[in-house]
């Protein structure tokens, strides 16, 4: 049998992703043309590209997509997930297997590659996301450069040696890149079909989101449980947290390092912790509570990002199927006491969840709201739901 042609022996290639170590992937490029440095991840999930893309704890990286058929659905203006996207908070960067085809569902608005063109959101497809996959498993998250050029002129040396220099996301705080500019209110509630999205207008209760990088389904959930929420930069300080009487305070999820953003987080946190209000925090929330308590945090050797991950909820006994995206994770082992573990990832035995004894306060390291992903854990919101109206002294809301 002969041997199969090179796709290009006859084909120029107009995209490259060049890893700190050298190697040059090459593929066709969409999307925004030029380049950018970050880290390469994977992420196993089926469905939900655009939420993926969109999310802000994606800042700083380069999403490999494990699925090989992406866009094929298209893009729209519903399926989006951080707060203000023209800030283009999320990936800078994606790969994919096939070519990105014509859009085939009823809820498109556009083609693939032109919203990605408007997001600045550097594509490369025809690579072999299996081998890259498993690159990333064997020897750890890279850093890269993504290109585009149409013309497919390339500066391979120079694109080397910048991903080569790239000292990655250890130290980053990206929180600042990401969050709010200013304070504002949510009100919009979960996606219906056939009605698409709600509006809360009788809130009963108060919830203050501090913004490291907070996706939009969190927010829908919280209204939709009745919170009215207001939505705070990531570096407010407690007494301003205060003074808006919240009945409740919410840590977001967000990008980077932990323990940069923790410079600047961990003593407004600290200063919370101080009063007897209920605290949720989800991913980077998670992880600064953890801070905010003497944890510590440590770098992954791949990440956690996919829409298929095995939890389990030692508070209930059961195990959920979960949405992750996240590169650090809370060190179980530095955990003081008075500080329960609650959720552990049937995968590797990662911490996924903590609480503090005596006080309404608790944290995961998954996504419960998910966009994309199975909504296993939506009772997360109602558990802190319940907490307020137990401080308030109303009736509890069922958990399911």
């Amino acid at each position: 049998m002969a041997a199969a042609t090179a796709p290009w022996a006859t084909e120029m290639p107009t995209a490259l992703l060049v890893l700190a170590d050298g190697t040059v992937i090459e593929g066709r490029g969409l999307g925004a043309t030029g380049s950018a440095v970050a880290e390469v991840c994977f992420n196993t999930a089926l469905t939900g590209y655009q939420e993926i893309l969109t999310d802000p704890s994606y800042a700083g990286q380069i999403v490999t997509f494990t699925f090989p058929h992406i866009g094929n659905i298209g893009a729209n203006d519903e399926d989006i997930e951080d707060l203000n996207p023209a800030a283009r908070a999320g990936a800078v960067g994606a790969v994919f297997k096939a070519d990105v085809t014509n859009p085939s569902s009823y809820r498109a608005s556009g083609h693939l590659d032109q919203w990605l063109k408007r997001r600045g959101v550097i594509a490369i497809s025809g690579v072999d996301t299996r081998a890259l996959t498993a690159l990333i498993r064997e020897k750890g998250a890279p850093n890269a450069v993504i290109a585009h050029a149409p013309d497919g002129r390339f500066d391979i040396d120079d694109l080397k040696a910048r991903a080569k220099a790239w000292s990655g996301l250890v130290g980053l705080d990206l929180a600042k890149e990401v969050t709010s500019g200013q304070s504002s209110v949510w009100r919009e509630t979960p996606w219906v079909w056939d009605e698409g999205y709600g509006e809360q207008v009788e809130p009963s209760m108060h919830v203050v989101a501090i913004d490291y990088g907070i996706k939009r389904n969190i927010l829908r959930l919280l209204a939709g449980l009745g919170a009215k929420v207001t939505v705070v930069p990531a570096r407010t300080g407690a007494d301003e947290i205060l003074a808006m009487k919240p009945d409740g305070v919410f840590l977001s999820n967000g990008p980077g390092d932990p323990a940069a953003t923790g410079e600047y987080a961990v003593p407004v946190i600290k200063d919370l912790l101080k009063t007897e209000l209920p605290v949720f925090g989800i991913c980077l929330g998670h992880q600064m509570l953890a801070l905010a308590l003497g944890g510590t945090t440590e770098k992954m050797h791949q990440g956690h990002h996919g829409a298929n991950h095995p939890v389990k909820d030692h508070t209930t006994g059961k195990v959920e199927i979960v949405s992750m995206n996240h590169g650090f994770s809370v060190d179980s082992k530095s955990l003081p006491e008075g500080v329960e573990e609650t959720h552990v990832s049937l995968f590797d035995g990662s911490n996924c969840g903590i609480s503090l004894a005596g006080k309404p306060v608790f944290s995961v390291q998954h996504h419960p709201e998910a966009s994309p992903g199975p909504q296993d854990s939506h009772y997360l919101f109602r558990r802190f739901a319940n907490l307020i109206r137990e401080r308030k002294g109303e009736p509890a809301l069922a958990e399911r």
